[in-house]
């Protein structure tokens, strides 16, 4: 087993980790535990209960990069905490994609104009309700969890190019996990929460704020999975009974 070199100060306590403190067999590692891990965190736990769950997909995620890589290094608390550190990056990114993509998939516009911020404050509060930016067609609330703009998200996100996360580590994406899902629709939310006012602010995409909103849309779709799963053998068979 290697062992990365962890850069020390003078009194001898830990430096603060950057990737480029790594040795070069430890970067090597990283990065790819780093890329790991961001298609891990978004498919399974994008807002964690706990540490404990981050720091557990940081070991899958560090012991694949090193099976990967065909050598094992020893996975260091330093190391972990740089993993960690991707969950809210990771995230944010999102937001941060999400942010054009849904002002010009709704309407909303930037204007100091009256009307123009009423607008965008009706439709903010119109999308809001009963979760209509979910339905394909919000007007009419048909096609729920069928709007392109989740579509977008996700091919914007993970399937830009085939060097993306979605791409690459396809095998956490297919089939597409309703966590994923969850999460955008948690994103676009944000993005449309930033125009309740009227007038774009910017609304942090925390744990704290969202997390609970994150929990409440992956309820939701699992109940919608539920209700739409195919019935198997024995459950038609109770049915016809």
């Amino acid at each position: 087993m290697v062992l990365p070199k962890i850069k020390k100060n003078s009194d001898g306590s830990c430096q603060r980790m950057k990737a480029s403190d790594f040795d070069d067999v430890s970067k090597e590692i990283l990065v790819t535990a780093i890329s790991i891990f961001r298609c891990l965190i978004v498919t399974q736990a994008p807002f964690p209960d706990n540490i404990a769950v981050e720091t557990k997909l940081a070991q899958v995620a560090w012991h694949e990069a090193c099976q990967i890589k065909g050598i094992n290094v020893k996975l260091t608390p330093s190391g972990v905490k740089m993993l960690l550190t991707r969950t809210s990056q990771v995230r944010g990114e999102l937001k941060t994609k999400m942010r054009s993509l849904t002002a010009s998939f709704f309407g909303f516009r930037t204007s100091n104009s009256n009307n123009v911020i009423r607008q965008n404050r009706d439709l903010a509060e119109f999308l809001k309700d009963g979760a209509v930016f979910a339905f394909k067609d919000w007007e009419s609330k048909s096609g729920i969890y069928k709007t392109e703009l989740l579509q977008l998200g996700i091919n914007v996100m993970w399937f830009a190019n085939r060097h993306d996360k979605g791409v690459v580590h396809h095998k956490y994406f297919d089939p597409m996990p309703i966590e994923v899902i969850a999460l955008v629709l948690t994103a676009i939310e944000c993005c449309i929460d930033e125009w309740l006012q009227g007038l774009k602010e910017d609304i942090k995409f925390t744990s704290a704020t969202y997390g609970i909103v994150y929990h409440g849309h992956l309820g939701s779709l699992q109940r919608f999975n539920d209700r739409t799963a195919p019935l198997s053998e024995s459950d038609e068979a109770e049915t016809e009974g």
